[in-house]
C-alpha cells in the first residue's frame, strides 16, 4: 500500500468526515489472477496505521455488505441481465485470436481499434461462459471533474468494454458503478490514469439510468433516483526529481515500512495530504482535525505532487516533539536498544526527555541513547572525518581532553547548569572554539555521530561515568 493509494484514501475520507458522511472501505477483488494472500488483511493495518477509519467494510460491515466484490457475483450478473434485456450487452463470440486479427487490420489501415466496429451482429445468447460485453452508444460527453475542471470528449473515445469476464467474475469497470449505486456513493476519487476511461463510464451510467445533469453537490438525492456522483482524479505523485510518476526504483515503500521504520502515523497522514494540497497559508504540518476543516477538493493541484522523503522526515520529527512524553514513552517501546532492558523506567524516560528534541523517526532512539545504557565502542572516523577535529595533532587532542577531564572533575553540583558553567570557563582556558572542544567532550563520552544537548547528556551520565570516559585511553 504505497503512499499513492493512501492518499487517494485519505482525501475521500477527508471529504467525509468534513461532511459528516461515510467513508467506505469495499475490496475490488474480481481479478483473482492477480489477487495475493493477506493483502486485504495489510491495506485495512495500512489505513489504520495512519488514522482512517471507516465507517462500513468487510470486517465491519455496514448497510450495503457485503463490502467484498467476489461476494457480490450474483448482483453483477442480475445487472447484466437488465442490460442484455436492454439491447445494451451481448455475449462476446470471438476468441483471443480472432480479436487480434481485428487489431491488426484497423493498424494496417491504420485506423485506431474499436471493438464496436467488429461487434456480432447476432451474438449468441449469453450463458456465461464467454465475456459479456457492453453495448455502447457512442456520443460526446462533457463533465466536471472537482480537480482537473470540465473536460470533453468525442464518440471516437467509446468503446464496447467488458461487463462480465468468461470466469463469471466482473470487471473494475463494471463492478464499481454496480456498486457505487447500490451503496449511495456520492464522491468517487481515483488515480488521474482513469481520466480516459469517463466516457465509457459515462455511457454505461446513461445506460443504467442515472440521471445526468444532476451530481450529489448540486441536486438533492431522492430514494430510488440515481444521482451522477462527484468525480475527482488525482494526478500523479512524481519521484523526488519530479520527473516521473514515483516507482519502487524510486525508493517508494509500503506505507507499513515507514511505520515500522519509526515514523508517526499522524505525521504520515499530515505529510501524505500535503503532496498535492494546501490551503493556501504557508503551513506545513496539520493535525487531523485542522486537515478536515480546511480540506478541498478545490485546492488539489492538478501537475504531479514530487515526493520528498527529506520533507517527510523533518515532518516526522516535528509530531515526535509534540508528544507528551508518556505518549512518546509508550510508542518507542519496540526501538530501545538492547542494552536498555535492565534500566528503570525511570531512567529510561530520563533517557528519552532528554533525546525527544533530537529524534527525527523512533528508530533513531538507539543511535541517540545507547550510550546511556553501555559503554561505547570506539569510532575514530568521528574524529578523521571531522572538517575542525582531524586537523589537529594527537597530542593536541590529549591535552584538550585532560583539560575538559580537569575542568569537570571540579563541577561540585552535577547538573545541566553547573557543567554548563564549566565548559564555558573550559573555553575561555583553552582558547578553542565550541566547536572543536565540545565536540571532543561528546565524542570521548559518546562515540556517537549526533547526541542531544551536551550539559543535559553529561548530567544524565553522571560524573563518574563522564570522568571515566574521558580519561579511557584511545
Amino acid at each position: 500500500m504505497h503512499v499513492g493509494g493512501i492518499r487517494t484514501a485519505l482525501f475521500a475520507y477527508l471529504v467525509a468526515r468534513q461532511a459528516s458522511g461515510e467513508f467506505i472501505l469495499r475490496f475490488e477483488d474480481t481479478d483473482k489472477k492477480r489477487e495475493v494472500a493477506g493483502s486485504a488483511e495489510h491495506l485495512i493495518a495500512s489505513l489504520r496505521a495512519i488514522g482512517i477509519e471507516y465507517d462500513e467494510g468487510p470486517d465491519i460491515g455496514g448497510p450495503y455488505a457485503p463490502y467484498i466484490q467476489s461476494q457480490r457475483l450474483e448482483r453483477y450478473r442480475e445487472a447484466a441481465q437488465a442490460l442484455i434485456d436492454q439491447g445494451r450487452a451481448y455475449a462476446d463470440p470471438y476468441t483471443p485470436e480472432q480479436v487480434q486479427e481485428f487489431r491488426e487490420a484497423a493498424q494496417a489501415a491504420k485506423k485506431p481499434f474499436l471493438y464496436r466496429n467488429n461487434r456480432p451482429q447476432n451474438p449468441p445468447a449469453w450463458d456465461g461462459t464467454t465475456p459479456l460485453r457492453f453495448k455502447s452508444d457512442p456520443k460526446p460527453y462533457t463533465w466536471h471533474d472537482a480537480v482537473m475542471g470540465d473536460i470533453s470528449t468525442g464518440p471516437e473515445v467509446i468503446d464496447d468494454f467488458i461487463l462480465i469476464k468468461s470466469d463469471g467474475y466482473p470487471t473494475y469497470n463494471f463492478a464499481h458503478i454496480i456498486d457505487d449505486r447500490d451503496m449511495r456513493i456520492t464522491h468517487i476519487m481515483r488515480g488521474q490514469e482513469f481520466v480516459s476511461s469517463m466516457p465509457n463510464y459515462l455511457n454505461l451510467y446513461e445506460a443504467l439510468g442515472y440521471d445526468m445533469q444532476h451530481t450529489p453537490s448540486d441536486a438533492p438525492q431522492t430514494e430510488g433516483q440515481a444521482l451522477l456522483p462527484v468525480f475527482a482524479h488525482l494526478p500523479h505523485i512524481m519521484n523526488e526529481q519530479g520527473n516521473k510518476k514515483l516507482g519502487k526504483r524510486d525508493g517508494a515503500k509500503d506505507v507499513l515500512d515507514y511505520i515500522r521504520g519509526g515514523y508517526l502515523g499522524e505525521a504520515m497522514m499530515s505529510f501524505i495530504a500535503t503532496m498535492g494540497w494546501n490551503d493556501g497559508t504557508e503551513q506545513e504540518v496539520f493535525t487531523r482535525g485542522e486537515l478536515v476543516e480546511k480540506f478541498s477538493l478545490t485546492k488539489v493541484q492538478r501537475s504531479g505532487a514530487r515526493f520528498d522523503e527529506k520533507r517527510l522526515l523533518w515532518v516526522n520529527g516535528q509530531f515526535i516533539r509534540q508528544l507528551s512524553l508518556d505518549d512518546l514513552y509508550t510508542r518507542v517501546e519496540a526501538f530501545w536498544p538492547e542494552t536498555a532492558q535492565n534500566a528503570s523506567e525511570e531512567y529510561k524516560r530520563q533517557v528519552l526527555a532528554l533525546a525527544q528534541e533530537r529524534l527525527k523517526t523512533l528508530a533513531d532512539l538507539p543511535a541517540l541513547t545507547s550510550y546511556f545504557f553501555a559503554e561505547p565502542g570506539e569510532d575514530r572516523s568521528l574524529i578523521t572525518d571531522n572538517k575542525q577535529l582531524k586537523k589537529l595533532e594527537p597530542s593536541e587532542i590529549d591535552q584538550l581532553v585532560a583539560a575538559a577531564r580537569g575542568k569537570l572533575a571540579g563541577v561540585e553540583q552535577w547538573d545541566a547548569e553547573h557543567i554548563q558553567t564549566a565548559l564555558n570557563e573550559l573555553l575561555e582556558q583553552t582558547g578553542q572554539k565550541p566547536g572543536i572542544i565540545f565536540s571532543l567532550i561528546r565524542i570521548y563520552t559518546t562515540w556517537a555521530p549526533f547526541s542531544p544537548e551536551l550539559p543535559a547528556t553529561l548530567a544524565l551520565l553522571g560524573k563518574d561515568t563522564t570522568l571515566a570516559r574521558l580519561s579511557a585511553p584511545v
